[in-house]
């Protein structure tokens, strides 16, 4: 069960080819206008489209531009992940029934995989594909932390779950799997529930993004990555025009690729290379520095490569997972909203220079190979399928 949100779909993808590929049988539930050109070919996948479509989420995500803290997480949960949930409910259920499957695997913004699993007592794992709903991540904003979990119960009261299941815990943490993609190397030392699995990036080629000019790139230069992924980069003007400035400065040591908007940006150096799309899994060898918004996918994938990042986070959890690569040791935070190019100018300098960011994000490079990925995720959930499932449960 996955949202219609690319960063949350991209790791059960490389999951759901290794289940795949050990002969088991895998499906998603989800939306298809965001699913389905990012999971392996052939793969089956239930609708979840029929309330929320595409298009009132395109619009929802429009009113959230330009929330920040507290506001822009009420406004994720609130109008975004709860109504979410509800839609999905119906659809997920029916697709359980279909397929009658021996476990599901909830992203923890799927939450109503979650109700689905409690209301037919079906093993489940939790797949948490960011690092920052690892740690308290509500530790700055109580009050909301309480209304959220008020309001995740009530959910589940509606949905007519045991006063006494519900009690098992937050929807958004399995009692059973937590399959974390990260490790603790990023995330910090825990301590972490026995039932929480720590398997580090799940990583696989996704669908191509487009021809990239190969040719373009100077092995004499060190070649630096921008990008604000896909939901921010329509609001990043300024943060991309002081990159651009920097890059001007630095023109004899860096050529510099930016992932921006079409029409959004001119070039004013012979250094910089803007496209909308770059195939960023294939890029990264190339890259030496990573410039981004903190977004988990982002960043996991630059460090599973070995390079340090800049990071200048906007919203949601990304304030927390720059945190977490500042206290790793492995990259230089930003200012987003303010950022000026002798901020983004010595950032760089310093990451090219200092030998000790680079060295962490080596350290948390060789953590994630260590950890497993996709693999160690498909080794934990045939694990989780090995419990007995109730007769009872397999019927309804």
């Amino acid at each position: 069960m996955v949202p219609p949100f690319t960063g949350h779909i991209n790791p059960t993808a490389a999951v759901g080819a290794e289940l795949a590929a050990r002969g088991h049988e895998v499906a998603w539930a989800g939306h298809p206008s965001v699913a389905a050109s990012l999971l392996p070919p052939g793969a089956t996948l239930f609708p979840t489209d029929g309330i929320l479509s595409a298009e009132v989420l395109h619009a929802i995500a429009a009113r959230s531009q330009g929330l920040r803290g507290a506001e822009a997480f009420r406004f994720l949960w609130k109008d975004v992940i709860l109504p979410l949930g509800e839609a999905m409910l119906p659809e997920v259920a029916r697709a359980v029934k279909r397929l009658s499957p021996d476990v599901l695997i909830v992203d923890q913004q799927a939450i109503a995989g979650a109700v689905i699993a409690r209301q037919r007592d079906l093993p489940w794992a939790t797949s948490a594909t960011t690092s920052s709903e690892l740690v308290d991540s509500f530790a700055l904003f109580p009050m909301f932390g309480e209304w959220l979990r008020d309001e995740l119960h009530a959910f589940q009261h509606r949905a007519k779950i045991a006063p006494e299941v519900v009690a098992k815990g937050d929807l958004r943490f399995s009692e059973h799997l937590v399959l974390a993609f990260s490790t603790r190397e990023l995330v910090g030392d825990g301590p972490f529930p026995a039932e929480w699995l720590f398997v580090g990036p799940a990583l696989q080629r996704r669908p191509s993004a487009g021809e990239f000019p190969w040719q373009w790139l100077d092995p004499q230069r060190r070649h630096v990555l921008v990008t604000l992924g896909t939901v921010n980069a329509a609001s990043g003007r300024h943060f991309f025009e002081a990159a651009l400035t920097a890059a001007a400065h630095l023109e004899e040591r860096l050529q510099m690729i930016v992932v921006a908007p079409d029409g959004m940006l001119q070039p004013s150096t012979a250094n910089v290379l803007i496209l909308p799309r770059v195939p960023q899994l294939l890029l990264l060898p190339q890259i030496d520095i990573v410039v981004c918004h903190a977004g988990h996918n982002t960043v996991c994938e630059a460090l599973a490569h070995g390079i340090p990042l800049a990071v200048a986070p906007i919203r949601d959890d990304q304030p927390i997972i720059a945190q977490q690569v500042v206290d790793a040791g492995a990259g230089i935070r930003l200012k987003y909203g303010r950022v000026k190019p002798d901020e983004i100018i010595d950032a760089l300098t310093l990451l090219f220079e200092a030998p000790e960011y680079r060295a962490a994000a080596k350290r948390i490079q060789a953590a994630f190979q260590a950890s497993g990925g996709s693999s160690a995720a498909a080794d934990g959930l045939e694990s989780l399928a090995s419990v007995p499932i109730p007769l009872a449960a397999r019927s309804r």
